[in-house]
């Protein structure tokens, strides 16, 4: 590895370092994946990530407005000390779609600045905290969530259905 790598790989150590710095707390007005300008190009020298579909889900996600549901039908947090339930149900989501299998996967994922990066996220929340969700989530919730899929679905549907025009 030439010094300029080593260079390269350390100053985006320093980067995750700084999203992921614990002293870091906001309440935030607007859920943490916030999505990007994403474009996508064959390039030489580029940061990428094994699950690139991950950007086009996001994308998807927010053009259908699944975000707002899933934030105006689930109430499981009290603040949004600086995460949205849409950033933990998505969070678990895109992270089944990476491959991942359980919870300390995410750990892999936060340590990704390309993924945040595609996701247009600061930060996502860890293993730690996606249990602490999980567990403050009840029955009631599970239906709130399927209420506000079925809300985005219906959007989805009624898309189709003017293309159909």
């Amino acid at each position: 590895m030439t010094a300029r790598d080593e260079a390269v790989l350390e100053d985006r150590r320093a980067r995750i370092a700084q999203r992921l710095d614990p002293e870091w707390q906001e309440e935030m007005a607007e859920p943490m994946f916030g999505g990007s300008n994403l474009r996508y190009e064959m390039a030489a020298r580029v940061a990428a990530i094994p699950c690139g579909g991950i950007g086009l889900i996001q994308e998807f996600v927010r053009s259908i407005g699944l975000t707002e549901a899933i934030d105006g039908h689930v109430n499981v947090l009290k603040r949004h000390f600086p995460y949205h339930e849409s950033d933990h149900v998505l969070n678990m989501t895109y992270s089944i779609l990476a491959g991942g299998t359980r919870l300390e996967d995410l750990e892999r994922l936060r340590n990704n600045e390309a993924y945040l990066d595609t996701l247009g996220s600061r930060r996502i929340p860890d293993p730690t905290t996606a249990g602490d969700f999980l567990r403050r989530f009840e029955e009631t919730d599970v239906r709130d969530l399927m209420g506000a899929i079925n809300t985005a679905r219906v959007r989805v549907w009624r898309r189709l259905a003017k293309k159909d025009r």
